[in-house]
């Protein structure tokens, strides 16, 4: 099967990696997991300060389904399990002891017991409401995508290792057991493994957001009410196949260091949850700009303290910009700089066609939505956005469902929040409302 889609965004922005390759492996005395990067989980505490724990060991398990845990990615023990307001745990931080001591899982174990209890199921997706799927909902269907066109995105595919074809077969055979349906891979036209045993091979090709799996499922079988399917991406799947094989929870991440602020792009091989300090260290350019430090990529990542602050998941990304708090430039956000860049064409830097060095300014002021079609220039799905985002915004829970709430995510909507002239946080706006309707009608 071969998808090609038309609409959508490709930005240029400067920064980008020219070596996919891991260029050093960076060893963290610290990791941390986040509650708040797997959506839908209600936090409680595995472990209390002082703990020992290996790779693998539960820091975290789900209040309504216990069998859902999050696991350390480092061996060594517990030094802070961080709270906030009325106790919400904002992160359970690990100092690890340099050691490789792993959890041994048992292979053999029905396979939704083993995702659960290894952390890979907090990993999932589920449409609709784009959370942490519920264990005892059956999926229609369950979707990979092997490819990010997110802005500075690296290929995915540059991640999996020399034994990835039979990891990826061996995942595919255990994941297909857990849904009536097919499991449908979606990859991009330099894909080289071949077809995968027992999975639905998709080629799709077009600019960003194609490579999102919403996307994906919007141009293969549409979620419709009633209706459940399960997403995931291909690193993932190939660490599913790992654990299957080996029995232990690989936590090794590969983490592109991109952006207009860092002196030397690269990929850096690392763990997951590793401090943002150890990560840049000697990475960005020396400048007395003030930066934002993303977790991810510009549309849809985390921004955190370059000092104190973590790598969050799916920990594939780190995008350094100038914050702009303290840029003074003529005509402000009316200025046709040439290096200004815009989704139209009224900018000189759309016709010269090179990359551009964005900053985290606003650039405008926020106001009422203007029903002008700009985001259907860059969805490339069957969705009215603008009339959803507005039942959404009138907690409208019929309009909501007939203007497809249970298709979309708020990663799917960045690109309309990018173009959107009025400003509007599409992508809160779209988690608000998948929340809404969550808490209405389960």
């Amino acid at each position: 099967m071969k998808i090609k889609l038309n609409k959508g965004l490709d930005l240029r922005i400067a920064g980008a990696t020219t070596d996919t390759k891991p260029v050093r492996t960076v060893t963290p005395g610290l990791a941390a997991v986040m509650p708040d990067d797997f959506t839908g989980l209600m936090p409680k505490a595995a472990v209390h300060e002082g703990d020992e724990v290996a790779v693998g060991d539960a820091l975290l398990f789900d209040k309504a389904h216990p069998e859902i845990k999050v696991v350390s990615p480092v061996a060594g023990h517990v030094k802070a399990v961080v709270r906030g307001e009325r106790r919400k745990i904002m992160r359970v931080i690990v100092e690890a002891d340099g050691s490789d001591r792993a959890k041994k899982f048992d292979t053999k174990a029905p396979v939704l017991d083993l995702l659960e209890n290894s952390g890979f199921f907090a990993m999932i997706r589920r449409r609709p409401y784009d959370t942490v799927p519920v264990p005892d909902v059956r999926p229609r269907d369950i979707f990979v995508t092997a490819f990010d066109t997110a802005p500075l995105a690296t290929p995915l595919t540059d991640r999996l290792g020399d034994n990835a074809t039979r990891e990826l077969e061996t995942a595919v055979k255990a994941l297909a057991t857990l849904t009536d349906g097919k499991v449908y891979i979606s990859h991009d036209p330099t894909w080289a493994l071949g077809d995968i045993t027992g999975a639905v091979m998709v080629e799709v090709e077009g600019p960003h957001p194609a490579g999102n799996v919403g996307i994906q499922i919007a141009n293969i079988a549409p979620v419709n009410k009633g209706e459940t399917v399960w997403t995931l991406d291909v690193v993932t799947l190939v660490k599913i196949g790992r654990l299957l094989l080996t029995g232990t929870v690989d936590p090794t991440v590969y983490v592109a260091v991109t952006g207009p602020e860092v002196s030397t792009p690269a990929v850096l091989r690392t763990v997951e949850g590793a401090p943002l300090s150890d990560l840049l260290d000697g990475m960005l350019h020396k400048t007395d700009k003030h930066l934002r430090v993303i977790s991810g990529n510009v549309l849809t990542g985390t921004a955190d303290d370059p000092e104190s602050g973590f790598l969050h998941f799916p920990w594939r990304q780190i995008t350094v910009i100038d914050e702009g708090d303290d840029v003074d430039e003529f005509m402000g956000w009316a200025s046709v700089s040439p290096d200004k860049m815009s989704a139209h064409r009224s900018l000189p830097l759309h016709w010269l066609r090179r990359a551009f060095s964005p900053d985290a300014r606003l650039l405008g002021g926020r106001r009422a939505m203007i029903i002008s079609g700009e985001y259907d220039k860059v969805l490339p799905m069957d969705v009215m956005a603008e009339y959803l985002l507005k039942a959404i915004n009138s907690r409208n829970i019929d309009d909501m469902e007939a203007l497809g709430i249970y298709e979309v995510a708020p990663e799917d909507l960045a690109l309309c929040e990018y173009v959107d002239t009025s400003k509007l946080p599409v992508q809160q706006m779209v988690r608000d409302g998948l929340d809404y309707l969550r808490k209405e009608l389960e």
